[in-house]
């Protein structure tokens, strides 16, 4: 039942629509009464953080009645030592969603041009439209975002933010250092990149580029949701010029940084032993992946991060068939949202018995998406 819009809405706020970037799993476990078998579709880490964090989390949880250190200060530190860079340009926000709000809502106003692909991570379009910037998206060229194109728009229409995730979600691909150096050096005047690097710690060495922290070209985006495995900690950061950096005190929540959430990514990043194992055990699984759908007739692109991409042979109806398919055999996996990347499925990788049980269910899946041709 759809509710009336309030009147006391900013105009700009009722022209939105009602979008949720993501359909969480949880709420599609509600919609189908019933928990999923194998949670493979928010490219989370199924392999857990380090034993450190878990141990942080737990220590600090008796701690809990105060607030955070809104400054962050010893994960700043660590950070800054970790990148061999000053504090003052590490910027730490509850996950890189968070920080792309506020990028955008510092950078951003009513009628300014912003540059990404069509078919890129959707929660930063969101905050675009929800402060009045216009979007502009150029296509991917195969299955890889597309550099010049995004510079060469951002050229024409003036673009106050172009946007390019390496590696790339949807599609796990990636470029190599020299190519976004190249496109770093290609920013026009007056604008920024903002380069998202959720996935750069599962990448092929070579794949970050060297960026003077105080290049005003450029802001990286870094989170520890992905290959250290706290995604549900919400930590993130960013990384760049420090008059940018330190704007984001004029708009930011500054006790939205959990008070664990800081003691545990501390941790985890000490870990870095637990990351190299974490590492290889996703190098492991995207093979795993890969096999799994060329046994079944698909075609799995080459991955850069901690999930497989795997083309599904047809169109987006034949891909969602399949994806439906999957989900009520209690398999959680997303797909691409824009044709042709639409064509495939998305499936992070995970601990052994779950890759498992999406290996048994896939050949029923496809076989169901097939009969409804």
């Amino acid at each position: 039942m759809a509710h009336p819009t309030d009147p006391r809405l900013t105009p700009l706020a009722q022209s939105l629509p009602a979008t949720v970037p993501f359909v969480g799993p949880e709420t599609q476990e509600r919609t189908r009464g019933k928990p999923f078998a194998a949670r493979l579709g928010a490219n989370e880490s199924g392999f857990g953080p380090s034993p450190r964090a878990i141990a942080a989390l737990q220590s600090s949880a008796a701690d809990i009645w105060q607030y955070p250190d809104p400054e962050a200060y010893d994960l700043r530190q660590a950070l800054a030592a970790h990148h061999d860079i000053d504090a003052a340009h590490i910027m730490v926000g509850e996950g890189i969603d968070t920080l792309l709000g506020n990028l955008v809502r510092l950078i951003i106003t009513s009628g300014d041009a912003v540059i990404t692909s069509a078919g890129a991570y959707p929660t930063f379009n969101y905050h675009v439209t929800g402060f009045g910037g216009v979007l502009h998206s150029v296509p991917y060229a195969g299955n890889h975002e597309d550099p010049d194109r995004l510079i060469a728009k951002a050229k024409e229409v003036g673009a106050k933010l172009i946007y390019i995730a390496n590696p790339d979600n949807p599609m796990g691909s990636h470029h190599d250092a020299a190519t976004l150096q190249r496109m770093i050096s290609a920013v026009p005047d007056g604008c920024l990149l903002v380069l998202d690097e959720a996935y750069i710690d599962l990448a092929p060495d070579g794949t970050a580029p060297y960026v003077a922290p105080h290049d005003h070209r450029v802001i990286r985006m870094r989170t520890f949701s992905k290959a250290y495995g706290l995604a549900g900690a919400r930590t993130g950061y960013a990384i760049g010029p420090a008059p940018l950096i330190a704007a984001f005190d004029r708009v930011r929540n500054h006790f939205g940084m959990n008070r664990s959430s800081q003691a545990a990514a501390l941790a985890a990043l000490a870990d870095q032993d637990w990351l190299t194992q974490v590492q290889g055990k996703v190098a492991a699984c995207r093979d795993s992946l890969a096999a799994i759908a060329r046994g079944n007739g698909l075609t799995p692109l080459p991955s850069a991060t901690n999930f497989v991409t795997i083309d599904c042979g047809q169109d987006g109806t034949f891909a969602r068939r399949v994806l439906v398919a999957l989900g009520d055999a209690g398999i959680f996996v997303r797909m691409p949202f824009v044709a042709p990347h639409d064509r495939c499925i998305r499936v992070s990788c995970g601990p052994d018995a779950e890759i498992a049980a999406f290996a048994a269910a896939l050949p029923q899946a496809l076989a169901s998406a097939r009969s409804q041709e």
